[in-house]
């Protein structure tokens, strides 16, 4: 059974913002930052970013993107506080809105309102036991946000002619690929991500789109021969401090 037992989230610099964890719940991760760097959105328009946490998405893209509107939405209170604070902290406090909403509510709320891109970091674990921490559970496991449910209202809430990115485990992240074209969303890029180059892939970083088109595949690898290698460093070097 899961307790609301709280921790502590920590913090993390960045070459141009800081994350600042709260009680968040998830602190940041090189999933979140994988997707953040890897990510091709439409270089104007409104992207929305699910489940931000402490925000770190939406300040990627914010980063990347100069002239970029975000939303950035959280069901946890926390996290909400964490993100508002981070966002508020940045330069770019003008063009993301943080809003404490649950997705399903939230897609119901915006009269047809469509965004040219999506961004996700989505829990991933579909059973087994919970962490003890309520954040840390809220932003691991399925409970509050089914897979089934976020292709259902990614596939509403997107452009026609929009992007979703995301990323999860391999398995997770397949299975994931057959729920989404049940929502008409099919893969545009796949990239395969391994740990080491002696290690199979651990990750799934996945694009959907409307249309079903010709999927590019991919794969990166982010330690090789014990140092990161140099597509790691390519892709993440814009923010990590010392790449």
């Amino acid at each position: 059974m899961t307790q609301n037992k709280q921790l502590k989230t920590k913090s993390f610099r960045f070459k141009q913002f800081s994350i600042e964890g709260g009680s968040a719940g998830m602190a940041v991760s090189t999933d979140g930052v994988l997707l953040g760097a890897w990510s091709q959105c439409h270089s104007s328009g409104e992207i929305l970013d699910i489940g931000t946490g402490t925000g770190l998405l939406s300040l990627m893209i914010a980063q990347r993107y100069p002239e970029k509107k975000i939303v950035a939405i959280d069901i946890d209170p926390h996290a909400f506080e964490a993100a508002r604070h981070n966002v508020h902290s940045s330069a770019w406090a003008q063009r993301i809105c943080v809003e404490l909403a649950p997705l399903e509510q939230y897609a119901l709320s915006q009269s047809g309102k469509l965004f040219s891109d999506i961004i996700c970091n989505p829990p991933y674990f579909n059973s087994g036991e919970t962490a003890q921490s309520l954040q840390r559970a809220t932003a691991r496991h399925t409970q509050q946000l089914s897979h089934e449910a976020l292709a259902r209202d990614i596939s509403q809430l997107l452009h026609h002619h929009g992007k979703a990115s995301l990323i999860l485990p391999v398995v997770e992240g397949e299975q994931f690929l057959l729920l989404a074209q049940r929502h008409h969303l099919y893969a545009s890029r796949l990239c395969y991500v391994h740990p080491t180059n002696t290690k199979p892939a651990s990750r799934l970083l996945i694009e959907l789109k409307h249309q079903a088109n010709k999927c590019e595949n991919s794969a990166l690898t982010i330690m090789q021969d014990g140092t990161y290698s140099a597509e790691f460093t390519q892709l993440t070097r814009e923010f990590y401090l010392k790449m």
